[in-house]
C-alpha cells in the first residue's frame, strides 16, 4: 500500500518551534507579551478594531452571545447544517437555537428561511461561513429588522473576503477558530474580532473569571484565556496567512480542475474570496467513496452534521437542504502541504464512485 494520506497536516516548522522556545525560555507561558502581540496581529488581518484571543472556537461563540446578554427567552437563529458547537453555545447560554435550512449546493443559511423564522424573541442571527465561503451577507442583512444582531461564525474563514470585507469584520462580531484543520492553527484556540469597544471588554471579562479590575468582579465569567505559548505558535502562522491561503487556493485549483466535470465542487460566489479551510465535494455515493478512500490509506472525512438529526435538535425540522448537504458532502484530504501526486491519488479513487 502507498504511504498514508492524511485529512489534514497543519503547517508548523521552526519559526513556531523557536517561538514557543522564546515563550519557555520567559518563564512567562500565560497572561504575558505573546497574548497582546497574537491579538493586535489578527485585529489588522480582520480589518477591526478589537480582537480578543481565547482558548477554543467554541469559547469565542459562547463569549460572543454572553458579551451581548442574550440568555433565557431569548432565540437564536442557526444553520441547521453546521457544526454542533454553534447550536450548543446558544443553549448553553439559555437561549433557544432556531434552526433554519441551508442552500445544499452552498451550504450556507438561506436568507428567506431566515426570514422566515424570525419572531418577537429573535435576537441574533448566527451566520456560518462553512469551510471558508463567505455567507452572502447583503441578502442575509435584508432578510431581518435592523435591531437584531448578525454575529459570524467564521472558525474557517480567517482570509477568506466577502465583496473586499474580510469575514471577521461584517457582523457586530466575528468568532474564529484555530483548531489544527484550521488555515491558522494554535492547536487549540480562538477569538472574537468586533470593532465595539464595550463588546471587546466583555469578552476580555468574561474570558478571565469576569474580573474587570484586580478586586472588581462585576460578574462571574470563565477561564478561557489562551496561553502565551499558544499564542506563540499563531503569530508565526498569522504573518503566513497570504502565503498559506495562496498553498491552499493552489492545491483547491488541482482538486477542481480534475473533479468539476465528475460531481459538484466547491467555490466562492464571484467576487468573493473562499477560505479553504476544507475542500468538500458532493456526491450521491458519498458513503461508499468514503469506505474506498479510506480503503486505499486516504482519509476523508464526512462535510459536518445536520443538526436536527442529533438528540438535542430533533424536534425542529424538516430542514431539506440540511439533509441533502448532510447526505452528499465528503471532505477531502486538504492542507497546504498536500502535494499534485496525492491529489491525483486521492481523485483516482473517487472517481470510482460517480
Amino acid at each position: 500500500m502507498s504511504d498514508p494520506i492524511r485529512l489534514a497536516r497543519p503547517d508548523v516548522g521552526t519559526a513556531e518551534l523557536a517561538a514557543l522556545g522564546e515563550v519557555i525560555e520567559s518563564g512567562q507561558l500565560t497572561m504575558g507579551p505573546k497574548v497582546a502581540e497574537f491579538e493586535t496581529s489578527l485585529a489588522q488581518a480582520v480589518g477591526t478594531a478589537h480582537a480578543a484571543v481565547v482558548s477554543s472556537g467554541t469559547a469565542a461563540l459562547h463569549l460572543a452571545l454572553l458579551a451581548l446578554e442574550i440568555g433565557p427567552g431569548d432565540e437564536v437563529i442557526v444553520p441547521a447544517y453546521t457544526f454542533p458547537a454553534t447550536a450548543n453555545v446558544v443553549e448553553l447560554c439559555g437561549a433557544r437555537a432556531v434552526l433554519v435550512d441551508v442552500d445544499p449546493d452552498t451550504f450556507l443559511v438561506d436568507p428567506s428561511a431566515v426570514a422566515a423564522a424570525v419572531t418577537p424573541r429573535t435576537r441574533a442571527v448566527m451566520a456560518v461561513h462553512l469551510f471558508g465561503r463567505p455567507v452572502e451577507w447583503e441578502a442575509l442583512q435584508t432578510s431581518v429588522p435592523q435591531e437584531i444582531v448578525l454575529l459570524e461564525d467564521a472558525a474557517g474563514a480567517l482570509g477568506a473576503r466577502y465583496r473586499g470585507t474580510p469575514c471577521g469584520a461584517l457582523g457586530v462580531a466575528g468568532c474564529l477558530s484555530f483548531h489544527p484543520r484550521k488555515i491558522v492553527t494554535t492547536g487549540e484556540g480562538g477569538a472574537v474580532t468586533t470593532d465595539e469597544a464595550a463588546l471587546d471588554e466583555a469578552v476580555r471579562r468574561l474570558r478571565h473569571h469576569g474580573w474587570a479590575t484586580l478586586g472588581d468582579m462585576p460578574s462571574p465569567g470563565f477561564n478561557y484565556r489562551l496561553p502565551d505559548l499558544l499564542c506563540a505558535v499563531g503569530i508565526p502562522q498569522l504573518a503566513r496567512l497570504e502565503e498559506l491561503l495562496a498553498a491552499r487556493e493552489r492545491v483547491a485549483g488541482w482538486y477542481t480542475e480534475r473533479l468539476e466535470s465528475l460531481l459538484l465542487t466547491p467555490s466562492a460566489a464571484e467576487g468573493d474570496r473562499h477560505g479553504w479551510q476544507a475542500y468538500v465535494v458532493q456526491l450521491e455515493r458519498r458513503d461508499e467513496a468514503l469506505a474506498g478512500l479510506r480503503e486505499e490509506g486516504i482519509e476523508a472525512q464526512i462535510g459536518t452534521w445536520a443538526l436536527h438529526r442529533l438528540d438535542p435538535y430533533r424536534a425542529q425540522g424538516p430542514f431539506p437542504g440540511a439533509d441533502q448537504a448532510f447526505e452528499r458532502a465528503l471532505a477531502l484530504p486538504f492542507a497546504t502541504t498536500t502535494t499534485e501526486d496525492e491529489v491525483e491519488r486521492v481523485v483516482a479513487v473517487l472517481a470510482r464512485f460517480v
